[in-house]
């Protein structure tokens, strides 16, 4: 079955109003591929500004949320305030929030469960470090990850998957296409043997760490990479490039 090709942008921690809103003014007027589905990563501060700000037909996402609707928990933003901003999508695994700031896979499966049940659309990340891939367990590792957010959902329409090597994110290195390839066949193979043949077929697979203008025709056209999770090419102008990666 055709899949919808999907690009979300992550902004991470950087920016500021007036840079972005620079960003928001390309996209905007941009020619984008309608085929395409766009979704943008916002600092928390910015959602509301994205929102209100991109082109309605360009999604927005949070880059993290916690897994209870409210209480205290300082510093953190629950599915329901961030859809109170009018915003559908939230980033949950991301690397640096399980390298950086510790989160455990456990954690990262009941925020994706709470999301989920909330209204949220979640793009759920996985992928090994350098280490991993060397020891040749990458397959093992990604596949536990993926096993903890499996278990926390019920809906899989509202899910994308980001294989995001640790190891290729903004590092300049790229996984190779066949190298992409070879995860992302793997994992539809996984999810068909441990979820169902038609979540397999339907669910889109993206492929993250340092895609650039210049890497993603070739890594868009493998049969099982259906788009890409970007991080520091999506807040320059070529972010129309690998969004017109299709085209």
């Amino acid at each position: 079955m055709s899949r919808k090709f999907f690009v979300g942008g992550n902004w991470k921690m950087n920016g500021d109003k007036a840079s972005l809103g620079e960003l928001i003014k390309t996209l905007n007027s941009a020619k984008l591929d309608p085929n395409t589905e766009v979704v943008c990563g916002a600092p928390s501060i910015y959602l509301e500004f994205a929102r209100t700000k991109l082109d309605p037909k360009i999604g927005v996402a949070a880059q993290n949320c916690y897994k209870v609707k409210g209480g205290a928990f300082t510093g953190e933003i629950s599915p329901a305030m961030i859809k109170d901003v009018g915003v559908h999508w939230v980033i949950l695994g991301h690397s640096e929030r399980r390298w950086v700031f510790g989160e455990t896979d456990a954690l990262i499966g009941q925020k994706c469960a709470h999301a989920l049940e909330n209204g949220l659309g979640v793009i759920a990340c996985i992928g090994e470090k350098l280490d991993e891939r060397e020891a040749g367990i990458t397959e093992k590792v990604i596949n536990a990850q993926t096993k903890h957010f499996a278990d926390n959902i019920k809906d899989w329409s509202k899910v994308v998957l980001a294989y995001e090597p640790v190891w290729a994110i903004g590092t300049g290195k790229t996984a190779s296409p066949a190298q992409a390839q070879d995860v992302h066949d793997k994992l539809r193979q996984w999810v068909k043997a441990n979820v169902s043949e038609a979540v397999a077929n339907s669910v889109r697979i993206i492929y993250g760490g340092s895609v650039t203008g210049g890497t993603c025709k070739e890594l868009g056209g493998m049969k099982d990479v259906d788009g890409f999770l970007v991080g520091g090419a999506a807040l320059k102008p070529e972010f129309v490039d690998i969004i017109n990666a299709k085209q």
